[in-house]
């Protein structure tokens, strides 16, 4: 079974990234087929925007990972369910399923494993982010982003006549929750799936803020699902 990457997995590859690969310099890039390169018509046209190239910061976008380049211009990494980010040393065996492998100057390489290829990378201009991945517009409730009031959570979530599941799983309201994570949160707040959301109590509002930043935040801590 492939799971899903939501805003967990997500924020851990991101802070790993940050960690790991902000500020080294791009030496060589290697795609082993077009499968996640959708953006272009062959895989050189890719590498060269790439190539030479200083990765900044690490940020997260919705589910989207974002570096900005030192020429101004946004790697955007999109993962498919299951894919995976590996930092690797230039020696170590190549995974079957590694769709790009990013050497640096130093430091060894940086490749994108996804057996299902459902992964989208692409190097664009800053402001053509909202136009590739329209999505960014339309992003919701971040958990894992800057804390959200219960009082603006429960003005979401009574303001709208829909099942919690449905509500938690909606990504223009909530950010990489999923199935799994929403079941998770659902069963901590003692609500169910199917229970409409604007005939929430106050307190059941609460609960349900609180059951959703610790199941998240706590998925994060212990590296996803």
């Amino acid at each position: 079974v492939t799971i899903q990457t939501e805003l967990p997995e997500v924020e851990t590859i991101r802070y790993a990234l940050d960690r790991e690969v902000a500020g080294r310099k791009v030496k060589t890039v290697e795609a082993a087929s077009m499968a996640i390169l959708g953006h272009y018509r062959n895989r050189r046209q890719f590498a060269s925007r790439l190539e030479g190239r200083k990765l900044g910061p690490v940020r997260r976008m919705g589910l989207l990972l974002v570096s900005k380049l030192d020429d101004d211009q946004l790697l955007v990494i999109k993962l498919g369910p299951g894919a995976q980010m590996r930092r690797n040393g230039a020696r170590d065996a190549v995974e079957p399923g590694t769709e790009i492998t990013i050497t640096f100057t130093v430091g060894g390489h940086l490749r994108l494993v996804d057996p299902d290829g459902g992964s989208q990378v692409c190097v664009i201009g800053g402001d053509d982010l909202v136009a590739e991945f329209p999505e960014v517009a339309a992003v919701g409730m971040d958990p894992a982003g800057e804390m959200i009031p219960w009082t603006s959570f429960g003005g979401q979530v009574l303001a709208r006549s829909m099942p919690l599941k449905d509500l938690l799983c909606d990504s223009s309201i909530v950010v990489g929750v999923g199935d799994v994570y929403s079941d998770e949160i659902l069963f901590h707040a003692g609500l169910r799936h199917d229970r409409l959301s604007d005939s929430l109590s106050h307190q059941e509002v609460r609960r349900l803020h609180g059951a959703l930043i610790q199941v998240v935040n706590d998925a994060i801590k212990y590296r996803g699902s």
